[in-house]
């Protein structure tokens, strides 16, 4: 992992009074229109920045602001039965991360380019964040089987940290996976497979993907990184977790990185790619994928 990445954390002054949230969840939307619509006029009134993506399969946001005021959001976003069980991650930071708030319709929560993965009809098992750093502490599952990481991410993600001795594949767009899995596949039989990703979006259908290919022992990391920081911290994890926000990457404590504010970071998983930018600058202006 390229050395630019480590050991540049912003130190900040202010007290970390801006709240930031990623959720998402795999459920039927056939009122993404009207239901875009509600979320933006909402956002509006709680004075709310950030994305949120509204797809046939889901929902996913971003979103940043005062606590009292987001948390009022989430609460109304939860008296819709189809989000009741909605659950959130959450961090702090001192300034607001976004520029403005977007709330787009998508096709795909995260673009896979396989119809038939459907979240929604059926999640692949998963592992909590305490249970796999046990077996990470062990060597191995309850069950005695080697246990392999799997990074899901694009490559410049992962050159920010990851756990360690995770399987890379150097992956530019998360459409390049499932071809990835059948060049590899040889590297996961007989090991009990954990997928992850940054907030879980990506790993959900990445074990989901690697089930119907014939590959039985794939769990998926519940949360995801950002999870894992919340309840473990940084233990079997080497460096920080890229964020597609202005913060750039976040500790396993949490903390930022950078405080940049970024208008663009939930639009497109790609951007960075469609701008020929490097990881290195990636801060100000830059996506979003989870």
């Amino acid at each position: 992992m390229p050395e630019v990445h480590r050991n540049t954390r912003v130190k900040l002054a202010a007290v970390p009074d801006i709240l930031n949230i990623a959720a998402y969840k795999f459920v039927p939307i056939a009122d993404t229109v009207p239901l875009r619509d509600q979320l933006r006029a909402e956002c509006a009134a709680h004075a709310l920045m950030g994305t949120i993506l509204v797809t046939p399969e889901g929902i996913n946001m971003f979103l940043a602001g005062e606590a009292g005021p987001l948390r009022a959001f989430l609460d109304g976003l939860r008296a819709d039965a189809r989000f009741a069980d909605l659950e959130v991650k959450e961090s702090w930071s001192a300034q607001q991360p976004f520029r403005r708030m977007l709330v787009k319709v998508k096709r795909e929560i995260i673009r896979m380019d396989h119809p038939a993965i459907q979240p929604a009809r059926g999640r692949a098992p998963g592992v909590d964040a305490h249970t796999l750093k046990r077996w990470l502490d062990q060597g191995h599952d309850d069950a005695g089987q080697p246990v392999v990481m799997l990074d899901t991410r694009n490559a410049f993600e992962v050159d920010y940290g990851s756990f360690d001795n995770a399987i890379d594949w150097r992956i530019s767009k998360f459409t390049e996976f499932p071809q990835a899995v059948q060049e590899h596949r040889a590297q996961l039989e007989g090991k009990t497979v954990v997928s992850f990703c940054t907030g879980g979006i990506r790993c959900e259908k990445a074990a989901i993907y690697m089930h119907e290919a014939g590959l039985p022992n794939v769990l998926q990391l519940d949360g995801g990184i950002l999870k894992y920081f919340e309840e473990i911290g940084g233990a079997h994890y080497t460096g920080d977790c890229f964020v597609f926000d202005g913060r750039e990457a976040l500790a396993p404590d949490l903390s930022a990185r950078a405080a940049h504010s970024s208008a663009r970071r939930g639009e497109d998983p790609d951007i960075e790619l469609k701008q020929a930018a490097q990881p290195a600058a990636a801060g100000a202006d830059s996506p979003a994928a989870e």
